[in-house]
Protein backbone atom coordinates (compact mmCIF):
# COMPACT_ATOMS: atom_id res chain seq x y z
CA UNK A 1 0.00 0.00 0.00
CA UNK A 2 2.76 2.53 -0.91
CA UNK A 3 2.19 5.69 -1.82
CA UNK A 4 3.35 5.20 -5.27
CA UNK A 5 0.30 3.45 -6.71
CA UNK A 6 -2.18 5.83 -4.89
CA UNK A 7 -0.97 8.95 -4.96
CA UNK A 8 -2.80 11.50 -7.34
CA UNK A 9 0.43 12.34 -9.40
CA UNK A 10 -1.90 11.76 -12.32
CA UNK A 11 -4.71 14.56 -11.40
CA UNK A 12 -3.54 17.33 -13.49
CA UNK A 13 -0.43 18.96 -14.89
CA UNK A 14 1.98 21.31 -13.02
CA UNK A 15 0.97 24.64 -12.42
CA UNK A 16 2.98 27.19 -11.25
CA UNK A 17 1.46 29.80 -9.01
CA UNK A 18 2.81 33.14 -8.15
CA UNK A 19 1.75 32.86 -4.31
CA UNK A 20 0.38 29.10 -3.27
CA UNK A 21 -0.92 30.07 -0.45
CA UNK A 22 -2.60 32.93 -1.35
CA UNK A 23 -3.86 30.31 -4.31
CA UNK A 24 -5.00 27.65 -1.56
CA UNK A 25 -6.41 29.84 0.39
CA UNK A 26 -8.83 31.11 -2.00
CA UNK A 27 -9.66 27.89 -3.01
CA UNK A 28 -10.24 26.82 0.65
CA UNK A 29 -12.31 29.82 0.95
CA UNK A 30 -14.89 28.89 -1.26
CA UNK A 31 -15.14 25.58 0.53
CA UNK A 32 -15.60 28.18 3.99
CA UNK A 33 -18.88 29.33 2.32
CA UNK A 34 -20.48 25.80 1.17
CA UNK A 35 -19.55 24.24 4.74
CA UNK A 36 -21.52 27.62 6.37
CA UNK A 37 -24.19 27.42 4.05
CA UNK A 38 -24.70 23.35 4.20
CA UNK A 39 -24.82 23.37 7.83
CA UNK A 40 -26.44 26.48 8.73
CA UNK A 41 -29.34 25.80 7.87
CA UNK A 42 -29.89 23.06 10.54
CA UNK A 43 -29.28 25.48 13.08
CA UNK A 44 -32.04 27.93 11.77
CA UNK A 45 -34.65 25.64 10.98
CA UNK A 46 -37.18 26.87 13.80
CA UNK A 47 -36.68 30.40 12.21
CA UNK A 48 -36.87 29.26 8.68
CA UNK A 49 -40.15 27.64 9.35
CA UNK A 50 -41.58 30.70 10.87
CA UNK A 51 -40.62 32.51 8.17
CA UNK A 52 -41.93 30.83 5.13
CA UNK A 53 -44.77 29.36 7.23
CA UNK A 54 -44.24 25.61 7.78
CA UNK A 55 -43.88 22.86 10.57
CA UNK A 56 -39.90 22.15 11.48
CA UNK A 57 -40.02 18.58 10.41
CA UNK A 58 -41.60 20.34 6.90
CA UNK A 59 -38.73 22.84 6.76
CA UNK A 60 -35.86 20.38 7.36
CA UNK A 61 -36.77 19.19 3.98
CA UNK A 62 -34.89 22.03 2.37
CA UNK A 63 -31.84 20.42 3.57
CA UNK A 64 -33.13 17.30 1.71
CA UNK A 65 -33.13 19.98 -1.28
CA UNK A 66 -29.59 21.33 -0.81
CA UNK A 67 -28.00 17.70 -0.95
CA UNK A 68 -30.10 16.64 -3.63
CA UNK A 69 -28.52 19.34 -5.48
CA UNK A 70 -25.34 18.23 -4.69
CA UNK A 71 -25.93 14.81 -5.94
CA UNK A 72 -27.18 16.14 -9.51
CA UNK A 73 -24.93 19.05 -9.93
CA UNK A 74 -22.08 16.85 -9.18
CA UNK A 75 -21.88 14.71 -12.51
CA UNK A 76 -24.01 17.29 -14.70
CA UNK A 77 -21.67 20.27 -14.18
CA UNK A 78 -18.39 18.09 -13.97
CA UNK A 79 -19.86 16.23 -17.28
CA UNK A 80 -20.38 19.85 -18.90
CA UNK A 81 -17.64 21.81 -17.26
CA UNK A 82 -14.31 19.56 -18.01
CA UNK A 83 -13.00 21.36 -21.00
CA UNK A 84 -13.72 24.63 -19.65
CA UNK A 85 -10.25 26.28 -18.17
CA UNK A 86 -10.50 25.56 -14.74
CA UNK A 87 -10.30 29.25 -13.30
CA UNK A 88 -13.40 30.16 -15.38
CA UNK A 89 -15.31 27.25 -14.57
CA UNK A 90 -14.59 27.82 -10.85
CA UNK A 91 -15.52 31.59 -10.76
CA UNK A 92 -18.70 30.61 -12.47
CA UNK A 93 -19.18 27.86 -9.80
CA UNK A 94 -18.99 30.01 -7.04
CA UNK A 95 -20.76 33.16 -8.84
CA UNK A 96 -23.72 30.38 -9.25
CA UNK A 97 -23.51 29.64 -5.88
CA UNK A 98 -23.72 33.11 -4.51
CA UNK A 99 -26.50 33.95 -6.55
CA UNK A 100 -28.51 30.81 -4.89
CA UNK A 101 -28.29 31.67 -1.45
CA UNK A 102 -29.30 35.04 -2.64
CA UNK A 103 -32.70 33.78 -3.70
CA UNK A 104 -32.33 31.64 -0.54
CA UNK A 105 -32.70 35.03 1.36
CA UNK A 106 -34.93 36.45 -0.90
CA UNK A 107 -37.49 33.43 -0.39
CA UNK A 108 -41.00 34.49 0.32
CA UNK A 109 -42.09 30.61 0.75
CA UNK A 110 -42.04 27.63 1.14
CA UNK A 111 -41.68 26.29 -2.49
CA UNK A 112 -39.28 29.14 -3.68
CA UNK A 113 -36.87 28.27 -0.56
CA UNK A 114 -37.10 24.38 -1.71
CA UNK A 115 -35.83 25.46 -5.50
CA UNK A 116 -33.23 28.19 -4.02
CA UNK A 117 -31.54 25.33 -1.67
CA UNK A 118 -31.22 23.22 -4.90
CA UNK A 119 -29.93 25.97 -6.79
CA UNK A 120 -27.50 26.66 -4.09
CA UNK A 121 -26.22 23.07 -3.73
CA UNK A 122 -25.83 22.26 -7.83
CA UNK A 123 -22.05 24.01 -7.20
CA UNK A 124 -21.06 21.90 -3.99
CA UNK A 125 -19.59 18.81 -5.84
CA UNK A 126 -18.14 20.66 -8.93
CA UNK A 127 -16.27 23.36 -7.20
CA UNK A 128 -14.47 20.76 -4.55
CA UNK A 129 -13.47 18.67 -7.60
CA UNK A 130 -12.02 21.01 -9.74
CA UNK A 131 -10.64 22.91 -6.88
CA UNK A 132 -8.86 19.90 -5.47
CA UNK A 133 -7.43 19.15 -8.86
CA UNK A 134 -6.04 22.48 -9.56
CA UNK A 135 -4.28 22.32 -5.73
CA UNK A 136 -3.00 19.03 -7.02
CA UNK A 137 -1.83 20.48 -10.02
CA UNK A 138 0.21 23.53 -8.08
CA UNK A 139 2.02 21.40 -5.64
CA UNK A 140 4.99 19.05 -5.52
CA UNK A 141 3.98 15.39 -6.48
CA UNK A 142 4.87 14.14 -2.83
CA UNK A 143 2.80 17.20 -1.54
CA UNK A 144 -0.07 16.97 -3.96
CA UNK A 145 -2.35 15.08 -0.86
CA UNK A 146 -1.87 18.01 1.57
CA UNK A 147 -2.50 20.62 -0.97
CA UNK A 148 -6.17 18.82 -1.55
CA UNK A 149 -6.31 18.64 2.11
CA UNK A 150 -5.46 22.77 2.36
CA UNK A 151 -8.74 23.18 0.12
CA UNK A 152 -11.14 20.41 2.10
CA UNK A 153 -10.32 22.35 5.06
CA UNK A 154 -12.37 25.32 4.82
CA UNK A 155 -15.00 22.47 4.46
CA UNK A 156 -13.97 21.89 8.16
CA UNK A 157 -13.26 25.13 9.63
CA UNK A 158 -16.78 26.21 8.21
CA UNK A 159 -18.12 23.97 11.02
CA UNK A 160 -15.90 25.86 13.94
CA UNK A 161 -16.14 29.02 12.71
CA UNK A 162 -18.79 30.08 10.05
CA UNK A 163 -21.72 28.32 11.20
CA UNK A 164 -21.73 29.26 14.60
CA UNK A 165 -21.24 32.71 13.34
CA UNK A 166 -23.57 32.50 10.98
CA UNK A 167 -26.37 30.37 13.19
CA UNK A 168 -25.77 33.67 15.84
CA UNK A 169 -26.43 36.71 13.17
CA UNK A 170 -29.52 34.18 11.97
CA UNK A 171 -31.10 34.14 15.49
CA UNK A 172 -30.45 37.76 16.33
CA UNK A 173 -30.71 39.45 12.65
CA UNK A 174 -32.94 37.31 10.72
CA UNK A 175 -32.66 34.18 9.47
CA UNK A 176 -32.14 35.92 6.07
CA UNK A 177 -29.09 37.56 6.84
CA UNK A 178 -27.27 34.28 7.10
CA UNK A 179 -27.93 33.31 3.59
CA UNK A 180 -26.35 36.97 2.80
CA UNK A 181 -23.71 36.42 4.77
CA UNK A 182 -22.97 33.29 2.98
CA UNK A 183 -23.82 35.05 -0.92
CA UNK A 184 -21.50 37.51 0.30
CA UNK A 185 -18.14 35.30 1.35
CA UNK A 186 -19.30 33.52 -2.53
CA UNK A 187 -18.78 36.78 -3.66
CA UNK A 188 -15.27 37.10 -1.89
CA UNK A 189 -14.22 33.73 -3.33
CA UNK A 190 -14.86 34.86 -6.71
CA UNK A 191 -12.59 38.01 -6.20
CA UNK A 192 -9.94 35.66 -4.60
CA UNK A 193 -9.40 32.99 -7.13
CA UNK A 194 -9.68 35.41 -10.21
CA UNK A 195 -6.74 37.41 -8.02
CA UNK A 196 -4.49 34.44 -6.71
CA UNK A 197 -5.53 31.45 -8.56
CA UNK A 198 -2.99 31.09 -11.59
CA UNK A 199 -4.62 29.84 -15.20
CA UNK A 200 -5.19 26.40 -15.33
CA UNK A 201 -6.35 24.71 -18.65
CA UNK A 202 -9.32 22.33 -18.79
CA UNK A 203 -9.13 18.95 -20.15
CA UNK A 204 -8.69 19.91 -24.61
CA UNK A 205 -9.74 15.98 -24.87
CA UNK A 206 -12.35 15.62 -23.25
CA UNK A 207 -16.02 14.71 -24.18
CA UNK A 208 -19.19 13.71 -22.65
CA UNK A 209 -18.44 10.06 -23.65
CA UNK A 210 -14.96 9.89 -22.16
CA UNK A 211 -16.22 11.79 -18.93
CA UNK A 212 -19.17 9.23 -18.63
CA UNK A 213 -16.09 6.67 -19.23
CA UNK A 214 -15.50 6.95 -15.54
CA UNK A 215 -17.99 5.30 -14.53
CA UNK A 216 -17.50 1.84 -16.65
CA UNK A 217 -14.62 1.71 -14.18
CA UNK A 218 -15.73 -0.80 -11.15
CA UNK A 219 -13.01 1.28 -8.78
CA UNK A 220 -14.73 4.70 -9.64
CA UNK A 221 -17.62 2.42 -8.53
CA UNK A 222 -16.15 0.63 -5.91
CA UNK A 223 -15.15 4.07 -3.88
CA UNK A 224 -18.16 5.89 -4.47
CA UNK A 225 -19.76 3.06 -2.47
CA UNK A 226 -16.91 3.20 0.17
CA UNK A 227 -18.18 6.83 0.70
CA UNK A 228 -21.75 6.20 0.59
CA UNK A 229 -21.93 3.52 2.94
CA UNK A 230 -18.99 4.09 5.29
CA UNK A 231 -19.30 7.94 5.36
CA UNK A 232 -22.94 7.08 6.61
CA UNK A 233 -21.85 6.53 10.07
CA UNK A 234 -20.70 9.88 11.00
CA UNK A 235 -24.18 11.38 10.01
CA UNK A 236 -25.88 8.37 11.92
CA UNK A 237 -24.60 10.30 14.71
CA UNK A 238 -24.61 13.33 14.20
CA UNK A 239 -28.15 13.79 13.06
CA UNK A 240 -29.39 12.50 16.77
CA UNK A 241 -26.35 13.53 18.74
CA UNK A 242 -28.41 16.22 20.48
CA UNK A 243 -31.30 14.15 22.04
CA UNK A 244 -28.69 11.60 22.61
CA UNK A 245 -26.06 13.95 24.70
CA UNK A 246 -30.03 15.22 26.92
CA UNK A 247 -31.84 11.85 27.47
CA UNK A 248 -29.22 9.39 27.43
CA UNK A 249 -26.01 11.36 28.55
CA UNK A 250 -27.90 13.41 31.03
CA UNK A 251 -26.64 16.71 30.26
CA UNK A 252 -28.87 20.15 29.42
CA UNK A 253 -28.98 21.63 26.05
CA UNK A 254 -26.20 23.73 27.29
CA UNK A 255 -23.84 20.87 26.63
CA UNK A 256 -24.92 20.75 23.27
CA UNK A 257 -22.66 23.82 21.54
CA UNK A 258 -19.53 22.03 23.31
CA UNK A 259 -20.50 18.64 21.37
CA UNK A 260 -21.09 20.27 17.94
CA UNK A 261 -17.63 22.24 18.48
CA UNK A 262 -16.18 19.39 19.12
CA UNK A 263 -17.42 17.93 16.05
CA UNK A 264 -15.80 20.98 14.12
CA UNK A 265 -12.33 20.49 15.57
CA UNK A 266 -12.11 17.21 14.84
CA UNK A 267 -12.90 18.28 11.53
CA UNK A 268 -10.33 20.41 11.30
CA UNK A 269 -7.64 18.40 12.67
CA UNK A 270 -8.74 15.59 10.85
CA UNK A 271 -8.23 17.23 7.72
CA UNK A 272 -4.91 18.13 8.32
CA UNK A 273 -3.86 14.89 9.14
CA UNK A 274 -5.43 13.40 6.84
CA UNK A 275 -3.01 15.44 3.73
CA UNK A 276 0.21 13.70 6.07
CA UNK A 277 -1.42 10.37 5.74
CA UNK A 278 -2.05 10.47 1.97
CA UNK A 279 1.25 11.55 1.15
CA UNK A 280 2.39 8.37 3.12
CA UNK A 281 -0.50 5.60 1.53
CA UNK A 282 -4.22 6.50 0.10
CA UNK A 283 -5.08 2.81 0.74
CA UNK A 284 -3.45 3.36 3.97
CA UNK A 285 -5.09 6.24 5.11
CA UNK A 286 -8.46 4.64 4.04
CA UNK A 287 -7.94 1.70 6.04
CA UNK A 288 -7.20 3.72 8.96
CA UNK A 289 -10.03 5.68 9.02
CA UNK A 290 -12.55 3.18 8.24
CA UNK A 291 -11.27 0.63 11.46
CA UNK A 292 -11.21 4.05 13.03
CA UNK A 293 -14.54 4.90 13.18
CA UNK A 294 -15.88 1.71 13.67
CA UNK A 295 -14.13 1.42 16.64
CA UNK A 296 -14.63 5.16 17.92
CA UNK A 297 -18.58 5.02 17.17
CA UNK A 298 -18.79 1.52 19.17
CA UNK A 299 -17.09 3.09 22.01
CA UNK A 300 -19.21 5.60 21.77
CA UNK A 301 -22.32 4.21 22.22
CA UNK A 302 -20.98 2.76 25.18
CA UNK A 303 -19.37 5.63 26.82
CA UNK A 304 -22.85 8.09 25.92
CA UNK A 305 -24.59 7.03 28.90
CA UNK A 306 -21.72 9.10 30.93
CA UNK A 307 -22.12 12.23 29.72
CA UNK A 308 -19.37 14.43 29.02
CA UNK A 309 -16.83 11.16 28.64
CA UNK A 310 -18.35 11.25 25.35
CA UNK A 311 -16.72 14.62 24.51
CA UNK A 312 -13.31 12.88 23.15
CA UNK A 313 -14.65 10.55 21.24
CA UNK A 314 -17.11 12.83 19.27
CA UNK A 315 -13.98 14.65 18.80
CA UNK A 316 -12.27 11.64 17.17
CA UNK A 317 -15.48 10.26 14.88
CA UNK A 318 -15.23 13.29 12.77
CA UNK A 319 -11.17 13.06 12.86
CA UNK A 320 -11.67 9.37 11.43
CA UNK A 321 -14.58 10.90 9.18
CA UNK A 322 -12.19 13.37 7.61
CA UNK A 323 -9.63 10.94 6.85
CA UNK A 324 -11.82 9.55 4.61
CA UNK A 325 -13.63 12.71 3.06
CA UNK A 326 -9.91 13.61 1.98
CA UNK A 327 -8.36 10.46 0.93
CA UNK A 328 -11.82 9.15 -1.27
CA UNK A 329 -10.94 12.65 -3.19
CA UNK A 330 -7.52 11.28 -3.57
CA UNK A 331 -8.17 8.29 -5.00
CA UNK A 332 -11.24 9.36 -6.79
CA UNK A 333 -8.82 11.95 -8.91
CA UNK A 334 -6.85 8.45 -9.84
CA UNK A 335 -9.06 5.93 -10.57
CA UNK A 336 -11.17 7.96 -13.03
CA UNK A 337 -8.44 8.15 -15.44
CA UNK A 338 -8.63 10.56 -18.20
CA UNK A 339 -12.50 11.73 -16.49
CA UNK A 340 -10.25 13.45 -13.64
CA UNK A 341 -12.85 16.36 -13.17
CA UNK A 342 -16.00 14.05 -12.96
CA UNK A 343 -13.93 11.91 -10.39
CA UNK A 344 -13.13 14.11 -8.11
CA UNK A 345 -16.72 15.95 -8.65
CA UNK A 346 -18.88 12.72 -7.26
CA UNK A 347 -16.89 12.65 -4.24
CA UNK A 348 -19.81 15.06 -2.52
CA UNK A 349 -22.10 13.60 -4.21
CA UNK A 350 -21.38 10.11 -2.45
CA UNK A 351 -20.85 11.91 0.84
CA UNK A 352 -24.11 13.44 0.87
CA UNK A 353 -25.86 10.28 -0.13
CA UNK A 354 -23.85 8.71 3.24
CA UNK A 355 -25.95 11.82 4.79
CA UNK A 356 -29.19 11.00 3.49
CA UNK A 357 -28.59 7.08 4.91
CA UNK A 358 -27.01 7.62 7.82
CA UNK A 359 -29.73 10.01 8.96
CA UNK A 360 -32.40 7.57 7.68
CA UNK A 361 -31.19 4.71 9.24
CA UNK A 362 -30.57 6.30 12.16
CA UNK A 363 -34.20 7.09 12.55
CA UNK A 364 -35.15 4.03 11.86
CA UNK A 365 -33.82 2.31 14.67
CA UNK A 366 -35.25 4.98 17.09
CA UNK A 367 -38.61 4.68 15.68
CA UNK A 368 -38.44 1.30 16.22
CA UNK A 369 -37.88 1.61 19.86
CA UNK A 370 -33.94 0.98 20.21
CA UNK A 371 -33.42 4.34 21.67
CA UNK A 372 -30.87 7.06 20.69
CA UNK A 373 -27.88 5.13 21.51
CA UNK A 374 -28.21 2.48 18.61
CA UNK A 375 -27.65 5.28 15.78
CA UNK A 376 -23.96 4.83 16.77
CA UNK A 377 -24.33 0.95 16.44
CA UNK A 378 -25.97 1.90 12.75
CA UNK A 379 -23.13 3.52 12.42
CA UNK A 380 -20.62 1.19 13.34
CA UNK A 381 -22.29 -1.54 10.89
CA UNK A 382 -21.89 1.07 7.86
CA UNK A 383 -18.14 1.65 8.81
CA UNK A 384 -17.82 -2.19 8.77
CA UNK A 385 -19.59 -2.38 5.27
CA UNK A 386 -17.94 0.57 3.52
CA UNK A 387 -14.70 -1.47 5.13
CA UNK A 388 -16.10 -4.02 3.37
CA UNK A 389 -15.85 -2.58 -0.17
CA UNK A 390 -12.98 -1.28 0.30
CA UNK A 391 -11.04 -4.48 0.82
CA UNK A 392 -12.37 -5.33 -2.45
CA UNK A 393 -11.21 -2.79 -4.15
CA UNK A 394 -7.98 -3.02 -2.73
CA UNK A 395 -7.59 -6.73 -3.49
CA UNK A 396 -8.82 -5.63 -6.89
CA UNK A 397 -5.83 -3.09 -7.39
CA UNK A 398 -3.37 -6.18 -5.97
CA UNK A 399 -4.24 -8.03 -8.87
CA UNK A 400 -4.14 -5.56 -11.61
CA UNK A 401 -0.92 -4.42 -10.39
CA UNK A 402 0.25 -8.28 -10.22
CA UNK A 403 -1.63 -8.52 -13.87
CA UNK A 404 0.46 -5.14 -15.34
Amino acid sequence: MSAATTSPQRSAPSTRAAHFGLAVLALAMGGFAIGTTEFVTMGLLPQIADGVDVSIPIAGHVISAYAVGVVVGAPVLAFFGARLPRRGLLVALMAAFAVGNAFSALATSYDSLMLARFFSGLPHGAYFGVASLVAASMAAPERRGRAVAMVMLGLSVANVVGVPAATWMGQHLGWRSAFWTVAGLGLVTVAMVRAFVPACPGNPNATGRRELAAFHRSQVWLTLLIGAIGFGGMFAVYTYIAPTLEEVGGLSQSAVPVFLLAFGLGMVFGTWLAGELADWSVFGSLFSGSIGMAVVLLLFAAVSPYGWWALPLVFLITVTGSVLVVNLQLRLMVVAGDAQTLGAAMNHASLNVANALGAWLGGLVIAAGWGYRSPALVGVALSLGGLAVLMVSWSLSRRMSYAS
